[in-house]
């Protein structure tokens, strides 16, 4: 499982270590969501950290989703390339930048 002390933990440009906080804190829930469902046979951390990254991810979709059907306005181009970054290397960091945009839409409370 990916370390998630302060001292392994680096914020995205913009993000405050608060909201760093914030995102581990939720990765860290959705992987115990995930194992109480029974996914305890992963047998590769690496896989139930990705699972965990990607559950919190998508509930971050979610809820901009449900904010952008409210307004009726576009995707944030820079919401969309950090969404892009994660995809690509899903990572606390790149969730992290991930949320600083939602962040500042008050979309994580």
């Amino acid at each position: 499982m990916t370390d998630h002390s302060p001292d392994a933990r680096s914020t995205a440009p913009g993000a405050s270590k608060a909201l760093a906080d914030l995102v581990a804190e939720r990765v860290i829930n959705a992987r115990l969501a995930l194992d109480a469902r029974g996914r305890k046979q992963d047998s590769q951390p690496e896989l139930a950290e990705a699972r965990s990254l990607n559950r919190v991810f998508r509930d971050m979709g979610n809820a901009y989703r449900r904010y952008r059907s409210q307004t009726g306005g576009p995707v944030s181009p820079g919401l969309r390339e950090a969404a892009y970054r994660f995809r690509a290397n899903p990572s606390l960091p790149s969730l992290v930048a991930v949320a600083a945009y939602l962040e500042e839409l008050d979309l994580l409370s």
